[in-house]
């Protein structure tokens, strides 16, 4: 096989450098499965470990991207064939396994999803990674018996990838789906894709109280930090929390009593390693019951490889919106 392009990241004695190298297959991490990749997408994830302002390597150098979809040239493992179209989030990818941002991406069978029938490679990319974790976040809070009877969903960090497709996704469920966000431009957009309404960050006063008036049936937090613990105080007896992101801190400050007084379930949720099995259903439910309604509004942007670091830098500050794929040939 001819050399390709690949977006690489370099981290050596804690200096990050990163852009396009030529590869060859030899080059790659090991795996059974070579897949000719059509695109890609930009996480928060992807932006920490291309600009290295976020311990994401486990080793160096790395190719990035967390997420994949594309075309099998090549399997040694007898569930694949040449030409099958197939889709690859998380389980390692741009951490302890070259990722996504390459021509030719090599990867263990047991992490390649079929593509599932009604999408196409772009469409799982303008899902991808974000709308995968989504997907989860609703799984863990069925299996912990939320339900739209119960009161309104807050989605915290809202106008992220994840966050779209949370507020997209439980509408369509039939959930009252609210909103929170800084960006002071954003109602239109979030209300577009389902919010009954939209919280500004900014304006929330969440007290100081073990426990506060209960203000929502569930939420789902890409934020942590002061917020997540706020959300511990405010979730109705036996409401669900699912806990995503850090983008607000990492550090949780809470007491037990909204646990052992009000019955609150705190749930996590990684994309990276989640079971085979639930990637399988997921995968289904995303081109079925979870399939985006305004997969168009949510897609902000399609760039290059060439266009990644100004893309990191951006998304870094603040300054994207819903999900933004990668076009690896475009």
């Amino acid at each position: 096989m001819q050399n390709f392009r690949a977006f690489r990241i370099h981290d050596q004695d804690g200096a990050t450098r990163a852009g396009i190298e030529t590869l060859s297959l030899n080059d790659l991490s090991p795996g059974e499965v070579v897949i000719e990749a059509h695109y890609s997408s930009i996480n928060y994830k992807d932006a920490l470990a291309g600009t290295g302002k976020g311990k994401i390597l486990r080793r160096s150098p790395m190719v990035g991207g967390i997420d994949v979809s594309g075309v099998i040239s090549s399997s040694d493992d007898g569930r694949f064939k040449r030409g099958d179209m197939v889709v690859v989030t998380g389980c390692g990818l741009s951490e302890v396994h070259d990722g996504g941002y390459a021509e030719y991406v090599r990867v263990p069978a047991d992490w390649v999803i079929p593509l599932p029938e009604g999408l196409d490679a772009f469409q799982a990319m303008a899902i991808g990674t974000a709308g995968f974790t989504a997907a989860l976040a609703i799984k863990r809070l069925e299996e912990n018996h939320q339900s739209p009877e119960h009161g309104p969903i807050l989605i915290t960090g809202a106008t992220g990838g994840v966050g779209s497709f949370a507020i997209d996704m439980l509408s369509g469920l039939g959930y009252e789906v609210v909103a929170l966000s800084g960006k002071s431009d954003a109602g239109r957009y979030l209300k577009s894709l389902g919010a009954s309404r939209v919280v500004d960050r900014y304006d929330l006063e969440m007290g100081t109280q073990p426990l506060e008036k209960t203000l929502w049936g569930g939420a789902v937090d890409n934020v942590g930090g002061d917020v997540l613990g706020w959300l511990t105080r405010t979730v109705k007896p036996w409401g669900n929390i699912v806990s995503i992101g850090l983008a607000g801190g990492a550090k949780l400050s809470t007491t037990v009593m909204p646990f052992i007084l009000r019955g609150v379930g705190l749930l996590g949720v990684t994309s990276s390693n989640c079971p085979l099995t639930w990637r399988h259903s997921l995968w289904q439910r995303l081109s079925s019951d979870l399939r985006p309604r305004h997969l168009d509004a949510i897609v902000s942007e399609t760039v290059t490889l060439n266009q990644l670091p100004e893309v990191f830098e951006r998304m870094l500050a603040g300054k994207t919106r819903g999900r933004v794929v990668v076009s690896i040939r475009g």
